[in-house]
């Protein structure tokens, strides 16, 4: 198939992640798909990031910032990308083979589809060990929820959605997705998986407590939204549950509001 319309901005915000990343950026690299560009924004590191990102040249943009959060840094990357499609990836997470073209090739088919999103499997990523040779050793089954890295979406529905929240440090991508269902953004998502999710003892959202309280805060103002502009936040046929995925996270046996 060809896709030399479809030009992808990968997007990956970084802070303090100098292990990490020549992993990842190979990983963006190996995906074997063109034409593509990687934007690095290094919001704030103070450890060897920008170094480690110096020996990787081909199609890499790597911006510092004051450090902002990730919600401001991936607004950075959105509004320097030249692509029509978007695509996120954090420094200690991971895609499979082939994850960029399985997704883009199903935009370039559905033209009426605006998000492609995958599945999620978590790894256990030990500290002690460098993080490429550590093994994947798969630590969750597949399942469905919201997660930036597991999808693409096309640019032009940041125009239509807004882009994430800079006041909100935990949980901007679930506002996003939640202002996402608000204004009908049409998703799809493929029963495969299409991102290997590393949990480390330095993962941001590790802290349940200020995840959980910055949890309710959003969903009421997602509620707040709703009376608004007169939607039903539970109707319809693609609910926010559907749409967000709780269903399967309850399956799971995981706890949500």
């Amino acid at each position: 198939m060809n896709h030399e319309d479809i030009f992808v901005s990968v997007i990956i915000p970084v802070y303090n992640g100098e292990r990490f990343i020549g992993g990842v950026i190979k990983n963006v690299q190996e995906q074997d798909y063109a034409p593509l560009e990687i934007i690095i924004i290094d919001d704030g590191s103070t450890d060897g990031t920008t170094d480690a990102v110096a020996g990787f040249r081909d199609n890499i943009r790597c911006i510092h910032q004051e450090n902002r959060g990730p919600a401001a840094a991936r607004n950075r990357g959105i509004n320097m990308s030249s692509g029509n499609v978007i695509a996120f990836l954090d420094v200690d997470d991971l895609w499979p083979r082939n994850k960029v073209k399985r997704q883009v090739s199903f935009l370039e088919d559905n033209p009426c589809v605006e998000i492609v999103q995958g599945l999620i499997q978590e790894f256990a990523l030990y500290t002690p060990i460098e993080p490429e040779k550590a093994p994947l050793k798969a630590s969750s089954k597949p399942y469905n929820f919201i997660n930036l890295g597991c999808a693409v979406f096309r640019k032009s529905v940041f125009d239509k959605v807004g882009l994430f929240d800079e006041t909100l440090r935990f949980n901007e991508d679930t506002d996003w997705f939640f202002r996402a269902w608000e204004n009908n953004i049409a998703k799809i998502v493929l029963n495969e998986v299409s991102l290997f999710y590393r949990k480390h003892d330095g993962n941001m959202t590790r802290d349940v407590g200020l995840v959980e309280s910055g949890f309710v805060r959003l969903f009421k103002k997602h509620l707040d939204r709703c009376r608004a502009k007169g939607i039903t936040p539970s109707g319809g046929l693609h609910s926010l549950s559907h749409y967000i995925g709780w269903a399967n996270l309850a399956e799971r046996g995981v706890k949500t509001i």
